[in-house]
Order: C-alpha cells, then sequence, then structure tokens
C-alpha cells in the first residue's frame, strides 16, 4: 500500500478527489474516533472536538496515511493517536502521541516492526489565509431611547443619521459577522428584549428578528473565529448580572444561551484580537471591575483573569492593527475617564495609557480602515456626539466634533471589506 503523495486536488464542488500514485483521500472526519487505513488521507475537522485516531493492527513496510487539520483547530482541539498494538517511533502503543497545532499535516509511513510506524513529514501552515480587513463601521441605536444609525467611512468619518429600523433601544450590544456584515443584538426598550438586527455589507439595518437566548441589557459582543460573533454577560429581567454568552453563525443565527464562564457583570465591553479569538474586559459586578476573559478560535470563553489598570465600566473596546485591540473611558465608580489599555495579540491587556479628550462612559467603539478603530458618543456629564479615532499604533487622537444624535449607550461594529 504504499506510494508517494501527490498533491491534495480539491475540486469546485468541495469534493475531494483522489490522489496520483495510490493515496486516496477520504471525506472529512468530524468525528471524536475514527479508524483508518493505510494507503488514505484524512482531512481531520476538530472545531467541536478532539479526535482519537485508531492506526491498522497490522501493516506492512512503506505503507503510509496522511492527516491535514481541516479547518486549522488543532491548536484548540488535537488529535490522539492509538498506534493500536504497534509500535510509533520505536514506542509501544502504551505511550501518548498528539498532535496540537494549527494548520498541521503529519505524514506517517510504516517501517516495520522494530520502529513501527514514524512521521516522515510533520509540518504546519503558518501561512494561512488571513481575512481581508474591516473597512468601515455602524454606530447604532442608544438613550435617549432610539434607532437611527451613523455610518463610518474607510477614513474615519462618521456620516449624518440614519433613521432608524427596528426596535428603539438602548444598552444593546454588536458585533461583525460573516466577514463584511454585523449584528445589533439584545437591550432595553423598557424592559429587556433579546431581538437582533443583521447588518448588510452595504450597511443597511434588517428588520427585526425574534430574540433567542435570556433577554438582557448591557452586555458585550465581539467578532470571533474569523467569521463568527459572540454575546455575552449582561443584565436580565430578574434583575440579576449574569454571564452566559450566545454564538453567532457566519450567516447571523443567534444560538441558545451557554452556560456562563467567570463572574457574572454587565456595563463591560469586548473586543476581538488575535485575528481568530475575542476578549471580554472589565464592567460592574457590584462594584467596578477589570477582569477579563479570553474568547478563543471556537467561541469558548476562558475562566476569569486578574484585571489590569484601572477597574471601570461603561468601557469601550474594539480592534486595530492587524491583531491587537484596546480597551478605552468609562466610569470609575467616583468619575468618569478617558484612559485606555492596548491588548497584545496573545490576549494580553497592558496597564493604563494616559487618556486623550473627553472623559466618558457608555460610549461605543469599532474598527475601521483596516487597522484603526473610533470611539464615539457617550455621557460625559451630558449625552454628546464626540468621536477620537485611534491609529494602528493605538494612539487616541483629540475630540472630533460629532457627528448625529448625542446619545449614550449605543453600540457599534465594523462591516465591509470595501473602502
Amino acid at each position: 500500500m504504499s506510494g508517494p503523495v501527490a498533491n491534495n486536488v480539491f475540486r469546485s464542488s468541495g469534493v475531494i478527489a483522489s490522489a496520483a500514485g495510490g493515496l486516496s483521500w477520504q471525506s472529512v472526519v468530524t468525528a471524536s474516533t475514527v479508524t483508518v487505513e493505510a494507503g488514505n488521507g484524512y482531512p481531520i475537522n476538530t472545531t467541536s472536538n478532539t479526535c482519537t485516531i485508531t492506526l491498522p493492527s497490522s501493516a506492512e513496510a512503506g505503507d503510509q496515511i496522511i492527516f491535514l487539520d481541516y479547518a486549522r483547530n488543532w491548536g484548540t482541539n488535537k488529535i490522539i493517536i492509538d498506534s493500536n498494538g504497534l509500535n510509533y517511533q520505536s514506542e509501544d502503543d502504551t505511550y501518548t502521541v498528539e498532535y496540537d497545532t494549527d494548520g498541521q499535516t503529519v505524514s506517517i509511513v510504516y517501517s516495520g516492526a522494530t520502529v513501527g510506524w514514524i512521521p516522515e513529514s510533520d509540518v504546519d501552515v503558518t501561512d494561512a489565509p488571513v481575512a481581508p480587513p474591516t473597512q468601515k463601521a455602524i454606530f447604532g441605536y442608544g438613550s435617549p431611547t432610539t434607532a437611527v444609525t451613523n455610518l463610518v467611512n474607510s477614513s474615519g468619518v462618521i456620516a449624518t443619521d440614519t433613521t432608524g429600523v427596528g426596535t428603539s433601544r438602548h444598552s444593546l450590544a454588536a458585533a461583525g459577522y460573516g466577514g463584511d456584515k454585523a449584528i445589533f443584538g439584545y437591550g432595553t426598550t423598557g424592559s429587556v428584549t433579546a431581538i437582533s438586527n443583521l447588518v448588510s455589507s452595504s450597511g443597511v439595518v434588517a428588520a427585526d428578528v425574534t430574540g433567542v437566548g435570556t433577554a438582557r441589557r448591557l452586555l458585550a459582543a465581539a467578532a470571533y473565529g474569523t467569521d463568527k460573533a459572540i454575546f455575552g454577560y449582561g443584565f436580565n429581567s430578574a434583575p440579576a448580572a449574569v454571564s452566559m454568552t450566545n454564538l453567532v453563525s457566519n450567516s447571523g443565527v443567534i444560538a441558545s444561551d451557554v452556560s456562563g464562564v467567570g463572574t457574572a457583570r454587565w456595563q463591560l465591553t469586548a473586543a476581538s484580537y488575535g485575528i481568530d479569538k475575542a476578549i471580554f474586559g472589565y464592567g460592574d459586578s457590584g462594584s467596578p471591575s477589570s477582569l477579563t476573559n479570553l474568547v478563543s478560535s471556537s467561541g469558548v470563553v476562558a475562566s476569569d483573569v486578574s484585571g489590569v489598570g484601572t477597574a471601570r465600566y461603561g468601557v469601550a473596546a474594539a480592534g486595530y492593527g492587524v491583531d491587537l485591540a484596546i480597551f478605552g473611558y468609562g466610569f470609575n465608580g467616583s468619575s468618569n475617564v478617558s484612559m485606555t489599555n492596548l491588548v497584545s495579540n496573545s490576549g494580553v491587556v497592558a496597564s493604563d495609557v494616559s487618556g486623550v479628550g473627553t472623559a466618558r462612559y457608555g460610549l461605543a467603539a469599532a474598527r475601521y480602515g483596516g487597522d484603526k478603530a473610533i470611539f464615539a458618543y457617550g455621557d460625559s456629564g451630558s449625552v454628546v456626539s464626540m468621536s477620537n479615532l485611534v491609529n494602528s499604533s493605538g494612539v487616541v487622537a483629540s475630540d472630533v466634533t460629532g457627528v448625529g444624535t448625542a446619545r449614550v449607550y449605543t453600540k457599534a461594529a465594523g462591516y465591509s471589506l470595501s473602502a
């Protein structure tokens, strides 16, 4: 069953073709276990779970099997190889064999009983496709209770009000999804709601979609996994702080509640970082907080990370640069502030950076122009419509005179891959 590995050919139909030289590519494996045969190639998709791979119980010298990380998720959910009674690199099958690098491809060849299976190629593809950067942004809804929106062009200029679509509300959340679209969700009209409104790649807000999950307000949302989004935390009708989350598919469908992880709180914020991950941070858990919770590329929320920087709520956050994020502004329990905290591409929050612009809370922020961000609106003692641009190095600029209806507890998200 031996044979060289030829190019893997993916037909336009999505069907994996057989490769030349005797290696046959099989259907994508999504199960948690699979038994494989020599002479085959297996794309292993571990988006939802780890996968234990059982090798043949007998093999001939020269037999070959290939495994590839179909969805670039082995770093989150690894593969485990059970050599099924045969040796693997001279060790018997009581040894653990795992591969846990995103984008990895493993080609193994059987050498005979003494050494057994040998990985003759064990590489990861670092040059993975990178999504085009988000170019535009949209601010929407807010208090005084409204449904107006304001589009932001790729130069960071906020446009005048667009007549609102959907239920007027405030204290909602918003995030990008699907690569070039956005979603507003949840909030309060005087009573909490779970309705959502999708935003097209041209910035057009759609009518209300019936809510899914626990109705709540003062929650946060961010993009993750390159084309999906997550809503999390908030304050429900009990009333009580919550920590549950709701994932959003790349077609904008909100899933049911996922049990919360970390400290329940509200008036927090969230942003994407590291290209495919997200971070929730700050908020009010009965007092101002600076806790953060990282979100993996598969939408799993991690436990609390001790806070860095000034504890506060009513904060805003956005991605900037290629894979970084920034938290900014808020209320520290006694006064409004304007300091910011930068987030590295590994999700580490840095100490306070002296604030620029008018101190305020209840504002919103979004990525724009590919690698920049914008903070806008909020309450500085009265509601305002000013904005502050953030350059690709995370430096916040001075106030820009506001455009559109002054409001607080509005939200914003990036959309559109076209400038």
